[in-house]
């Protein structure tokens, strides 16, 4: 794996441990219930991402200071919203092997928290007057309802071209991490050119980390994601775009059927899983992952080199190599 989490951690260590206690502090409401649910959001947070790209992308283009803790909270503050939704969209009872906030209270809570985190979100730009870093976030959050809408719509019909796929992730997964580069940068520099530069870098690095995620549906590791979901869940990945778009027309015929309709019979859900890796679509799709890694390393590469730079380097190479 080369580098830790720790080590990449390490030229922004103690503005992490800063920051954790400003996160909390952000979530606070004078309603016990409220309380309740974002202490049990607060104590339950994942690897810390997407503030880690906030605070390297800021480092990256200037100095730490407070506006770099504003940013990572509105994009940790809308991040966490989106993730309670989707729960309630998804039906789903767990996230990252703990209960969701719709399966602990109910739905009407997680609408309801969600809509409390985004609009905090929002309010702490406004009260610090950072109005092109709202801009650059309310984007996101735009674009992100914009792609799993289009997904929903295309899954009905399942003839998804690789350009739609693309328009898809782009929205739904790339444009966070472009937002969380963005406003890192929009907190040390005033330079529009430098802050699209950063955007653009997270923009082509979620695309990569969108497709390394759609390559765990296939058993290349171990992620705590079931194999199949995706199929199951009626979702056109790259992998199955590429083998049907090289299958035969009886072959595709059969692959969609089972998609539509027979995407919870295990058995079948393999066939298709099979099929993809015989494709030769595990293959190529690896190759579109380094694609875009690479092309987001040649815009990395126009700022000087750092001790930042480096480390957001090895977090992008982590994440795309990671085995869960």
């Amino acid at each position: 794996m080369g580098n830790s989490l720790r080590t990449i951690k390490a030229p922004i260590e103690k503005e992490l441990a800063h920051f954790q206690s400003y996160f909390r502090d952000s979530m606070r409401s004078k309603v016990p219930l409220l309380d309740r649910v974002t202490y049990y959001i607060v104590r339950r947070r994942g690897k810390q991402m997407r503030p880690m790209f906030v605070f390297l992308s800021a480092k990256v283009c200037g100095e730490l200071n407070d506006r770099t803790y504003v940013a990572a909270s509105m994009v940790e503050l809308l991040h966490t919203a989106t993730l309670v939704h989707d729960d309630v969209v998804d039906d789903s009872y767990e996230r990252r092997g703990f209960f969701s906030i719709n399966a602990l209270w109910q739905k009407k809570v997680a609408v309801l928290v969600g809509d409390y985190l985004f609009s905090k979100g929002l309010l702490i730009a406004l009260k610090n007057k950072q109005y092109g870093m709202l801009e650059i976030i309310s984007e996101a959050v735009q674009a992100m309802s914009e792609g799993e809408l289009l997904q929903i719509e295309k899954a009905r019909r399942l003839d998804i071209q690789e350009s739609v796929y693309y328009e898809i992730i782009r929205g739904k997964t790339a444009s966070l991490i472009a937002a969380a580069c963005a406003a890192g940068a929009a907190s040390t520099t005033k330079d529009e050119n430098t802050i699209e530069k950063m955007r653009l870098f997270g923009e082509k690095i979620g695309i990569a980390f969108q497709i390394r995620d759609d390559l765990f549906d296939y058993g290349t590791a171990d992620v705590g994601k079931p194999l199949g979901i995706d199929i199951k869940e009626k979702k056109m990945t790259l992998p199955l775009i590429y083998a049907l778009q090289n299958a035969s027309r009886s072959d595709r015929r059969r692959l969609i059927n089972i998609v539509k309709r027979h995407n919870t019979d295990k058995k079948k859900v393999q066939e298709v899983i099979d099929y993809v890796i015989t494709s030769g679509g595990i293959e190529y799709t690896k190759q579109a992952m380094y694609r875009y890694r690479e092309e987001a390393f040649e815009i990395l590469h126009e700022f000087p080199a750092s001790e930042s730079r480096t480390a957001i380097e090895d977090l992008v190479r982590y994440v795309t190599e990671r085995e869960k």
